[in-house]
């Protein structure tokens, strides 16, 4: 069964910045070896997410990149901003509005601590539930 876990953010190291608990979650996929996609509202935010997990990390590199090059298929992260189609990989990070399309053995949802997010989240919830995923919540 496939899962959607959601990470509602409360702590204020990741209120500040909540792209930081993106990089905690792609540290762990690299760690448990899980392919990662990292699906980014925007462009914007996909460079911000690049730059942070060269910096996030001092004693470790996790291989990433922005999606849409020839190393797409040996990245242990891509970064996938809108309009850039990626095949599927057994873990995603979604952090847009909509539940992540394609075929997946898990979603991570991270919510921030804004009140509209934490709406959006309600409705991806059950999507996901109706799609059959083991739904489960995290604060962080």
């Amino acid at each position: 069964m496939p899962r959607a876990d959601f990470y509602l953010i409360d702590k204020p190291r990741f209120r500040e910045q909540p792209l930081l608990l993106v990089c905690e979650l792609a540290k762990r996929a690299n760690a448990a070896q899980q392919p990662t996609l990292i699906l980014a509202r925007d462009f914007a935010q996909a460079e911000a997410i690049e730059e942070l997990l060269w910096e996030f990390d001092e004693d470790g590199f996790i291989t990433h990149q922005i999606a849409g090059d020839d190393d797409d298929h040996v990245t242990a992260v891509l970064i996938v901003p809108p309009g850039i189609e990626t095949p599927d990989r057994p873990m995603l990070i979604n952090l847009r509005e909509e539940c992540a399309p394609g075929n997946y053995q898990r979603v991570l949802e991270v919510v921030a601590a804004d009140p509209a997010e934490r709406e959006g989240s309600r409705t991806r919830w059950t999507e996901y539930k109706r799609l059959g995923f083991d739904v489960t919540k995290h604060d962080m």
